[in-house]
């Protein structure tokens, strides 16, 4: 009887959680609803920007140009919302679309373009990802699977900068890195041309557009193969598709060729300078120094604006431990563009090194507000515990323990080095079991990566007349970092009452023992 009153509550729930697509006009589940996808597009947003390079400034006009056409599209959807379009500096080609019509483009896709009916087409794709609620939708898959799993136990009785510790990008990458189904693709693209058609261009761009991303991927270029078509797979289903679709539609409006080269020229003439900052990057990881540096320069020689040149540079020097040469060139990067994270991340880091705690302090402090990191968090509560400001270097230190990276776990370890005494049950967990003889025993789990001693427990159990007692017991010997031990107390309950008893670390030390 249970199991048919949850199936019937489930499906209730189900029945009042559909909706209709406002693109499609079927009817479908949803389990969020417009209130969610624009306050979760809006705070993922900048965050996804900013952990994939930032956004392309170094042709603030290009910008604009990308809006201007996403709005053209947008204006004509079935779905209004606060659509925004931004071009993200990272040469991976690719787009993207959060919940709530905020929308991304690659300087790495522009490059492959060749017309603005071909941008209309892309970014058409994209609005319709968001005015069809494809992200919600994969949201309600998540949810639908929690709650088969869920019903089926009840029935039968959990980039580039990617080696930085972000901590306020993982929602929009969850959203962004999943891949759309069979079905939210074929409407993106059915609906995208259609949407192109009522903004004024020629559908021919979507099907040019599909021709190129088809001999792309039979190509296997690996760029693409780790940008665009990792979420957006091409196929000669999907060709074929969208040259049926145009073909049905009138003919003619706008290709915009001539247009979309004048508004790229810039880009199309930096291109060398980007090619020779990939190879500049190469070089580096392969330990060519002098030629990573020569490459650099050549790169911004034919582009001076990039702020992504001279923070290279700034890394090289970094890494000959040339901590003067590497914060002139970040310092050369925030002047060219003052709103990437990575840029005032360095920097502060560096200026940690040369003890210039006040600009390092402020540098951090600006990348924490484009982008949260573990390193920043980590190194602003190291300077808060060298001036003394114990209260803030453990509001900073907590904000990054939680992060599994080197500057996360650092941070933790500088946490419990100051918090431990004051907050010994934050950081050992305290299990009591009883056994079939009433026995007790307490089980303790060091979460920390600092060796603990010192540890006193303190255990609340009934007595033989029910009557509810406290004991305090004192470990001997270490609690090793990350170890779990047991200890059995010299007392006994009886055993029906053992959902009694409750145990937890009234003391603890970090051990000054090896």
């Amino acid at each position: 009887m249970k199991k048919i009153g949850f199936l019937v509550g489930l499906a209730a729930f189900m029945l009042s959680a559909c909706s209709t697509n406002p693109v499609t006009g079927k009817n479908e589940l949803s389990f969020v609803g417009e209130d969610w996808e624009r306050k979760i597009g809006a705070q993922q947003y900048s965050p996804s920007r900013q952990s994939q390079g930032g956004d392309y400034l170094a042709d603030p006009h290009i910008q604009a140009y990308v809006n201007k056409v996403g709005q053209r599209v947008a204006s004509v959807s079935d779905r209004k919302l606060p659509y925004e379009f931004k071009v993200i500096n990272s040469g991976v080609p690719n787009a993207w679309a959060l919940p709530g019509g905020k929308i991304a483009i690659n300087r790495g896709l522009l490059t492959e373009l060749k017309s603005e009916a071909e941008l209309a087409a892309v970014l058409g794709h994209e609005v319709v990802h968001a005015a069809a609620k494809h992200g919600a939708k994969g949201m309600t898959r998540g949810v639908l699977l929690q709650g088969g799993l869920m019903a089926a136990t009840i029935a039968s009785s959990g980039k580039e900068y990617s080696n930085l510790a972000q901590m306020g990008a993982s929602v929009g990458a969850q959203l962004i890195n999943t891949r759309y189904g069979r079905d939210a693709e074929r409407e993106s693209d059915q609906y995208g041309i259609e949407y192109m058609v009522r903004a004024g261009y020629d559908p021919q761009g979507a099907v040019d557009l599909q021709r190129t991303f088809l001999s792309l991927s039979e190509g296997k270029r690996q760029d693409f193969l780790t940008g665009l078509f990792a979420s957006h797979p091409p196929s000669a289903e999907r060709l074929a598709n969208n040259q049926k679709l145009a073909a049905a539609l009138n003919a003619g409006g706008e290709i915009g060729r001539e247009s979309y080269q004048r508004n790229m020229a810039r880009l199309t003439r930096a291109k060398p300078a980007y090619e020779a900052f990939e190879d500049a990057k190469k070089a580096f990881k392969e330990n060519d120094v002098a030629g990573a540096r020569a490459l650099v320069r050549r790169a911004i020689s034919i582009e001076p604006n990039e702020g992504h040149f001279h923070s290279t540079l700034g890394d090289i020097e970094l890494e000959s431990e040339n901590y003067r040469g590497a914060l002139r060139h970040y310092n050369d990067a925030i002047k060219v563009n003052d709103d990437f994270f990575y840029y005032h991340l360095r920097k502060g880091l560096v200026s940690e090194k040369v003890r210039d705690y006040r600009s390092a302090t402020s540098a951090l402090q600006r990348s924490v507000e484009l982008l949260p990191t573990a390193d920043a968090h980590n190194a602003l509560g190291n300077i808060a515990k060298l001036n003394g400001q114990m209260d803030q270097a453990v509001a900073q230190y907590s904000k990054a323990a939680g992060h599994k990276s080197e500057a996360g776990q650092a941070a933790l370890g500088s946490l419990v080095d100051l918090d431990l005494p004051a907050n010994p049950g934050k950081y050992v967990a305290t299990r009591a079991r009883v056994a079939k003889d009433g026995s007790v025993t307490v089980q303790m789990q060091n979460k920390t990566p600092r060796n603990i001693d010192g540890v006193v427990l303190r255990v609340i159990y009934p007595d033989a007349n029910g009557q509810m007692r406290e004991t305090t017991e004192r470990v001997s010997g270490v609690l090793p970092a990350g170890k779990t031990d047991t200890l059995n107390l010299r007392i006994r309950i009886n055993p029906a009452l053992a959902s009694k008893v409750q145990s937890g670390v009234v003391r603890a030390a970090v051990s000054r023992r090896q």
